[in-house]
């Protein structure tokens, strides 16, 4: 189930990544949904996402707090 969670997470951030307000705010609901391992995937694939996406670096400090 939790891999099923961790999709779903990742998809909602790619679909709305075209708007860093909403991007940001789908990221701090993840933060509150998924388990600390799901966490540590989710900050490697935000850090290799945003590479090509520097209005989105910014949200990175959500998940480094």
């Amino acid at each position: 189930m939790s891999k099923v969670m961790f999709d779903y997470t990742k998809s909602i951030l790619e679909r709305v990544s075209f708007d860093p307000i909403l991007f940001c705010k789908e990221l701090e609901k993840a933060i509150n949904v998924l388990l600390p391992y799901e966490m540590e995937q989710l900050k490697e694939w935000l850090f290799s996402f945003t590479m090509e996406k520097p209005e989105l670096k910014q949200c990175l400090l959500i998940v480094n707090s």
